[in-house]
């Protein structure tokens, strides 16, 4: 049987396991990541993608192929969801003896992760652990938001005005054509706040994904979701404010 360099990487949300990818597909020459739990929100996978050039993006339906046919030299890295349990999860007989990495948060004591692992990483502090964790996703391909109400909703989503918050992320498409990453954890100071590496999107609705997932306690979904819905533009703003940024650039800027 052919030999894999494959990798897992499984810990709670928020603690840095996709910083933690990113870090070892800086020093290797071929990479391959694989997100396993993100189902339609492939948040971590677009901002890796983006951010890390030679990074090579495996979707779930093409590993089996993948296993058939592996890039020569490559290493695998696939990112467990927190939500996934490691006692059930049944692997391809070629990832039996994969290499298993949990990255937790510093001074956690002895958790099913250190079970299942091989190697234990120390992450960031990721806040009080919750009682009764809920994940509540939505995908927002193709809506534009306007900047100033994302940033006012974000400010009142990390500061508890629709529950507890421990973890928050999403990559956002708004008005002047940027698409925005930003990363919330609970036991970290502030927000990060990243402009991903695509072309402005000044053509009508964009057609890539952007998408919001939070980890919290007690959420009010409804209100998060009516929230998101008012910050997002209607086709006559979206015209109006493309026009406007395609007016004010350069040639040789890079439009979609």
């Amino acid at each position: 049987m052919q030999s894999f360099n494959i990798t897992l990487v499984s810990g709670p949300p928020g603690v840095g396991k996709t910083t933690w990818i990113r870090q070892q597909v800086n020093a290797t020459k071929t990479a391959v990541y694989l997100n396993l739990g993100s189902e339609n929100t492939p948040i971590d996978t677009t901002y890796l993608a983006t951010e890390v050039a030679e990074l090579t993006v495996l979707p779930v339906e093409q590993l089996t192929d993948f296993l058939a046919q592996p890039l020569v030299g490559s290493a695998v890295y696939v990112e467990l969801g927190f939500e996934i349990d490691l006692t059930s999860l049944i692997l391809p007989d070629q990832m039996a003896d994969c290499h298993r990495v949990a990255v937790l948060p510093p001074g956690t004591r002895q958790t099913e992760w250190h079970d299942w692992a091989d190697v234990v990483v120390t992450g960031v502090e990721t806040g009080e652990a919750l009682s009764q964790p809920h994940l509540w996703r939505s995908v927002l391909s193709g809506q534009v938001l306007d900047p100033a109400s994302l940033n006012t909703f974000w400010y009142e989503l990390t500061n508890g005005a629709y529950g507890t918050v421990q973890r928050a992320k999403g990559i956002f498409d708004v008005a002047d054509g940027r698409s925005l990453y930003f990363d919330f954890v609970a036991g970290l100071a502030k927000t990060t706040y990243l402009e991903l590496k695509l072309p402005l999107w000044l053509n009508g609705r964009p057609n890539r994904f952007s998408g919001i997932e939070i980890v919290g306690e007690m959420l009010d979904r409804e209100a998060i979701a009516q929230t998101i819905k008012d910050c997002c533009l209607e086709d006559h703003l979206i015209a109006y404010y493309q026009q406007q940024i395609k007016n004010s650039l350069e040639s040789g800027d890079e439009v979609a």
